[in-house]
Order: structure tokens, then C-alpha cells, then sequence
């Protein structure tokens, strides 16, 4: 039988939002060197109908705007008078870094290495602990948007804990093309959550400083996804076409300096061996070639041309076996 409760009211930073209704309003979290207060853009949509409460948020680094995109596109086609549960949307976390568009707080401190954060520490850990405090603890489930560092490509995935059976789930729903299972790093938001048991997936995808259609699309279509599988949204949506697990991934390093020509794109599958691009002076005179290291698919490409000895250039990606363990043939 379906789940007949009704919603509860939700309160996030004093301002509560009750059942069937939405509200946008902003949390403040510094003084600038102005004087002026800067504060976080949240906005909540809290269903009329019981369900999860799935948090989405982007911008962390603040020059990664795809994400911004997605979040502003996904509100567009949620209701809360039809939502089951509630979203809690956050399309901006890093606005020191936005406002410079730069990936770092004005401090260079990087806020996805500050969570959990403190109430008292720097300006990035205040306003770490302040979204965990006031988003992270009211959701079950949370989406985290980014995109490739700067000079960097990525092709849309999810990176996630594929050992937990409810992330698995999740990513597969989401049916971003390639879903990486990917370690927890210190300081990560995603750390930071998975340690208060929440299930969250990052999605990866285009480029720093500008909106990528495909990424974007990619991304709108897998939070709806996301949401739809949870029960919240009855949304219709492009059929899902599944996504191929990685367990392996390696990058492909220059090995000398110069200017670069990759010789991949994004998707491609390459084999052991096989140049992926070459590195010459500025005459073109006696390219070096640099090979792949692995046989897999090509997930992120460094967009710069001119390199330094050990700077990374084509990532590669090791498909898992049908049991996600073990390397697989090449799909076909």
C-alpha cells in the first residue's frame, strides 16, 4: 500500500517551511572586508507527502558552475504540492569562491578538505560546519555537483561508495555513463557525510569557468532519476541506459615538457600501449609519444596544451568485471 503520512514541517536556519509549501532565503556566515554580510542561497521545497529528504548541492569549489545549472533546472520540475519528501537546495555553497571565480575561499583554503568543520575555526570551516549543521543533518540522502579542476575535462560520472548496497542503487539510477567507486577522502564533504550515515553520490562532469550542455543534461536527467527512484517525483524521463562501473583508474603523465596533442577524446577506449598523445618543442620537431598505461575508456583529458614533465593528461578508466571486482572485455 502507499505511504499515506503527511510531511513535517521543516526548519532550516530559523525559517521553517511547512508541508505543500516552498521557501528561498539565505543563511549569513561572514563578514566580508567590506563589512557587509555574506550568506549561503538556500532554497527548500517541502512536499505535501512523507518521503526522503534529499539535499542538492554545487558550486563547492566556486568556479565549477555546472552544477549551479543543474540545481537551477531540477527546481524547475519539482512541486511541492506533488513532491514526496522534501529538497533542500543549495546551488552555491562556496560564494566567496563564486564571486572570484576561483575554486578556493579568498584564504586559498579549499572547502571540500574543510568538513566537518567548526563553529569557530576559519571562515572555510565556519561555513563547512554551518551546512552540515543546518542542510546535512536534515536529509537522509544528498547529490554533490562538480566539475573537472581547471585546465580539465571530465566525462559526465558518479563517483561513490559502490560497496554500499543503497549507493549502488542510487547510482544506477542516476545512469550517469560511467559510475567510479572512489575512496573517501579527508575533509570531504562526502566524508564528512557518509560519517553521519547519510548516502550521498558526487557527480563529475565538463569543465571549470563554463556551462557544458551535455554535462548539464546528463546531470538534470540523472537527479530527476535519482529522485524518481526513491519515490519522490513522478517525473517521465529519457530511458536510462545504464552505466558502466570502474574500479580502476590511472592517469597518463607527460613524460617531458612541452606542447601537447592528445590524440583521444572523451569515451574513447584505448588499449595498453596505444599513444594517446605526443609532446614536442615549439618547432613540432621530434614528438615524443606518450602511451596508455592501461586498456580502458578515456573519463577526463587535461584541456591545456603546454605541459610540464609529470603533469597528468588522459585519465583512463578500468571497466569492472560482471561481479564489479574483477577488469572486464571492453563492452560492446
Amino acid at each position: 500500500m502507499p505511504d499515506t503520512r503527511l510531511n513535517e514541517p521543516i526548519t532550516v536556519g530559523g525559517v521553517t517551511v511547512k508541508p505543500g509549501r516552498q521557501s528561498q532565503f539565505e543563511l549569513p556566515f561572514a563578514r566580508v572586508v567590506t563589512g557587509a554580510t555574506e550568506s549561503l542561497p538556500v532554497k527548500v521545497i517541502n512536499g505535501r507527502a512523507y518521503g526522503p529528504h534529499v539535499w542538492l548541492s554545487a558550486a563547492i569549489h566556486g568556479d565549477e558552475l555546472n552544477g549551479i545549472q543543474i540545481i537551477r533546472r531540477v527546481l524547475r520540475e519539482i512541486e511541492a504540492k506533488t513532491l514526496r519528501g522534501a529538497v533542500i537546495a543549495v546551488p552555491i555553497v562556496n560564494p566567496l569562491g563564486f564571486i572570484i571565480q576561483s575554486r578556493y575561499l579568498p584564504d586559498r583554503r579549499d572547502l571540500n578538505r574543510s568538513f566537518p568543520g567548526s563553529a569557530r575555526g576559519s571562515s572555510a570551516s565556519r561555513l563547512a560546519h554551518l551546512f552540515m549543521s543546518e542542510i546535512v543533518d536534515q536529509c537522509s540522502v544528498g547529490i554533490d555537483l562538480h566539475t573537472a579542476t581547471n585546465h580539465r575535462t571530465n566525462i559526465p560520472q558518479i563517483r561513490a561508495d559502490l560497496d554500499d548496497p543503497d549507493t549502488l542503487k542510487l547510482t544506477k539510477a542516476f545512469g550517469a555513463p560511467f559510475s567510479i567507486h572512489a575512496k573517501l577522502r579527508d575533509g570531504s564533504l562526502r566524508q564528512a557525510a557518509a560519517e553521519r550515515g547519510k548516502t550521498i553520490l558526487l557527480y563529475e562532469a565538463g569543465q571549470a569557468h563554463r556551462f557544458d550542455e551535455d554535462a548539464v543534461e546528463v546531470g538534470v536527467n540523472g537527479v530527476l532519476r535519482a529522485l524518481r527512484s526513491m519515490g519522490m517525483i513522478d517525473a517521465r524521463l529519457p530511458r536510462n541506459k545504464g552505466t558502466t562501473l570502474i574500479r580502476t583508474t590511472r592517469w597518463v603523465r607527460a613524460r617531458r615538457g612541452g606542447i601537447a596533442e592528445c590524440h583521444v577524446g572523451l569515451g574513447d577506449w584505448v588499449e595498453e600501449g596505444q599513444p594517446v598523445a605526443s609532446i614536442s618543442d615549439a618547432f613540432g620537431a621530434r614528438p615524443t609519444q606518450v602511451r596508455a598505461t592501461l586498456s580502458g575508456y578515456v573519463i577526463a583529458m587535461l584541456q591545456r596544451p603546454l605541459v610540464n614533465s609529470g603533469d597528468a593528461l588522459v585519465h583512463i578508466a578500468e571497466e569492472a568485471g560482471p561481479g564489479g571486482d574483477e577488469p572486464a572485455e571492453r563492452r560492446r
